[in-house]
Order: C-alpha cells, then structure tokens, then sequence
C-alpha cells in the first residue's frame, strides 16, 4: 500500500491532498479499530509530504498525551495553553506557525522543527478531544491549504 501513498512531487500542495483523500478513505474504509486509523493517517500524511513529525494528541484529564505519531521521539505531555498544541487546545482553533522560534512559550521536542501547524478534534459537545500536529524542518510550510485539507483527513477518523 506505501507504493500508492508516493504522490507525485510534481503536482500542487493542493492536488497532492486530493489525491491522498481518497488513499486515506480506502486505507480507513471497513477498519473500526480508530487507533489503527489514526496510525496509517499518519503514516500516509508523513508519507506523501516528508514532513518531520505527524501525530495525534489526545485531551486525557487535564492534559493533551501522546498518542499515535509517526517520526523523531516526541514529548508526552502538554498542559492546556503551553505550546501550540496546548495553545490549539485553549482556543479551539488551527494554529498555523510560520517559525516556532517566534513562537511564544514553542515547547521544543525537536530541535529539527522550524514550522508547525495544529488542527484541533473538536467533538459534538463542542470539546477539544485530540489535536493533530504537523512539524517540518522547513520554515514557512504551512498554509491555509494544509489547514483545509487536513482538518478533511481528521474529520474522516471523527
């Protein structure tokens, strides 16, 4: 299945996302287990854009844990307001950061990360349940395309 997540490098930001829409409903379709989801999203995500590190955050109590990631070792908790991801979670909205060295109170798991984006899980009770954040080792990586897109691939897992 790898073989079909190797978009072609060739083709737009936004053509490789439509692309891999579809890749991620067929990997998913028929698998009820939400952990083994989760885990080829991110592979797939990882996968078709070499991005550093893709992975879920789950809100367990009064933290975000690691959950489901694919790339370099990562931290495994934050508290609500610190960092992005902790900032995403407070304010219930996708965070887009361009330099994560402007980044005020940037909680550093990787010394590789230049840019991040974060789209939080948002459930019907209007509660954040999980976020799901992006690093590269690239500056300026993320845009209001990738905040689209992704928040698409989340909302097909929830």
């Amino acid at each position: 299945m790898s073989e079909d997540l190797l978009i072609n490098k060739k083709h737009s930001k936004k053509e490789q996302y439509e692309q891999l829409i579809p890749q991620v409903k067929a990997l998913i379709e028929g698998e009820v287990n939400s952990l083994a989801n989760r885990a080829n999203l991110c592979a797939a995500i990882k996968e078709t854009f070499g991005f550093l590190w893709v992975g879920f955050y789950h809100v367990i109590e009064s933290e975000l844990v690691l959950g489901t990631f694919q790339g370099p070792i990562a931290c495994t908790r934050i508290k609500k307001g610190k960092g992005v991801c902790g900032t995403s979670w407070e304010k219930k909205e996708v965070i887009i950061v361009k330099d994560v060295s402007l980044f005020p109170g940037h909680i550093s798991c990787s010394s590789e990360s230049r840019s991040e984006i974060v789209i939080p899980v948002i459930d019907d009770k209007k509660e954040v349940i999980s976020v799901l954040d992006i690093d590269h080792s690239e500056l300026n990586t993320f845009d209001d395309i990738d905040a689209y897109y992704l928040q698409l691939l989340v909302d097909l897992l929830f």
